[in-house]
């Protein structure tokens, strides 16, 4: 977990990044401040996720071969600001975006990936890509907040935003650096505890610790890749940490950053979550990112294990969770060319499609649409649409946080964020 800035955004740290709210146990789905609007998926509270669960589950079902309900896709373009950027949720749309409204990296760079993939929305995309260029730091990379300190779990959604609109990030710099300069600084090196791993920022007196969370991320970040990926061609050599080049090329940082996730889901299969409390408790989201970032490098062995885990134990999860967790799971089943309708037993499609507008159209498959709207019947009452059963507890945490370190807040990632 990475302590961010701003009370208000500490709920969005839940699921900014999609896969990073660890799992403990169950707490009620919050009730909703904030009218939960038509078209949108999930039922609860939009106001700190909207645009991130939206984008996860439009990706989601495009990647499944579903159509999105015209109103869902028109929801999410209407939330963009004129600048290009998204805030998190907005409320009122006719209101045009002011000084006082919080945009950030996170959600913007999942609008963005969705509506590249979904077409018709070029222009929104772009306009996200323009808005996220203008906000990129000095160092290459991106802070959640514009003008924040960058991040590993930042810089890498926004890398693969700028790929789904069809830019290199390699090429996008600030002052001469890329994502990839702004990675490399966050990477730990070969030979040290926690090698290959990414921080996901340093701490105040410049140190690195490995996160998995962030390491997820950015092996994605440095490969150049969005959360919609399938199987990379597997590399040679071993699936250790190290590399020829220094500082180590973007395959090598990926490569070093897989060989620290490998390690990692080796004994159980499953990343753990750091949650305070929570030792040795599974973190089914960040786990399906751990294997979307391995099968990526086409290290589909080492991602056998931690998949068999999460389709033996993630349903409950997905289903308590909300559409963001429902598409991490689609994501990692895709990643491996597994069938994200017959995963473990459960039809991740039919269940997130259920989880707001029925679609226009759908593959044949379980996840049609009469399938949906069967599991909507029995899913109405446990669909929370944040990206973890914590949300709550997350916010409790939070404001204690920000009580007693000012500008702090916990985070995890991607997602989500990152739900996430």
């Amino acid at each position: 977990m990475n302590v961010r800035r701003s009370a208000a955004a500490l709920a969005a740290a839940t699921v900014v990044l999609g896969a990073a709210v660890p799992a403990v146990a169950a707490t009620p789905s919050p009730t909703p401040s904030t009218a939960v609007p038509d078209g949108l998926y999930g039922t609860a509270d939009p106001t700190y996720d909207g645009v991130w669960r939206q984008s996860l589950a439009l990706l989601a079902q495009h990647t499944a071969g579903v159509t999105p309900a015209a109103k869902a896709v028109a929801w999410l373009a209407g939330q963009q600001c004129a600048n290009g950027a998204f805030a998190a949720f907005r409320a009122d749309t006719a209101e045009p975006c002011d000084a006082k409204l919080m945009v950030d990296t996170n959600s913007t760079a999942a609008a963005v990936q969705a509506l590249a993939a979904l077409g018709g929305h070029g222009t929104g995309a772009q306009k996200g890509v323009g808005w996220l260029k203008s906000v990129q730091n000095a160092d290459g990379g991106w802070g959640y907040s514009p003008g924040g300190a960058t991040d590993a779990n930042s810089t890498s959604v926004v890398a693969g935003a700028l790929a789904a609109a069809g830019q290199r990030p390699a090429d996008v710099r600030k002052a001469g650096k890329s994502a990839y300069d702004a990675l490399v600084k966050l990477s730990l090196p070969c030979g040290k505890s926690g090698g290959g791993a990414f921080a996901y920022q340093p701490d105040k007196k410049g140190d690195l610790a490995a996160n998995a969370d962030a390491t997820a991320a950015g092996v994605l970040g440095a490969l150049g890749k969005g959360f919609v990926t399938t199987a990379g061609k597997a590399s040679q050599g071993d699936r250790a940490c190290g590399g020829s080049s220094a500082p180590p090329t973007p395959d090598e940082l990926a490569r070093n950053g897989a060989a620290y996730l490998a390690g990692a889901v080796a004994h159980d299969g499953f990343l753990k979550s750091v949650l305070p409390g929570a030792a040795n408790q599974p973190d089914y989201g960040n786990t399906a990112d751990a294997v979307v970032a391995l099968a990526a490098l086409g290290w589909t062995e080492q991602a056998g294990k931690p998949l068999a885990w999460l389709e033996r134990n993630a349903a409950g999860w997905a289903k308590q969770s909300g559409p963001a967790a429902y598409a991490q799971l689609v994501f990692a089943a895709h990643s491996t060319g597994a069938d994200p309708r017959a995963f473990g037993g459960t039809d991740l499609v039919a269940q997130l499609n259920a989880t707001g507008p029925a679609p226009q159209s759908a593959a044949k498959s379980g996840g049609s649409a009469a399938s949906a709207a069967d599991a909507k019947n029995t899913d109405d009452s446990a669909d929370s649409g944040s990206s973890g059963p914590s949300y709550s507890l997350w916010l409790v945490i939070g404001v204690f946080l920000v009580v007693g370190i000012g500008i702090g807040f916990l985070v995890s990632r991607r997602g989500g964020k990152r739900q996430q």
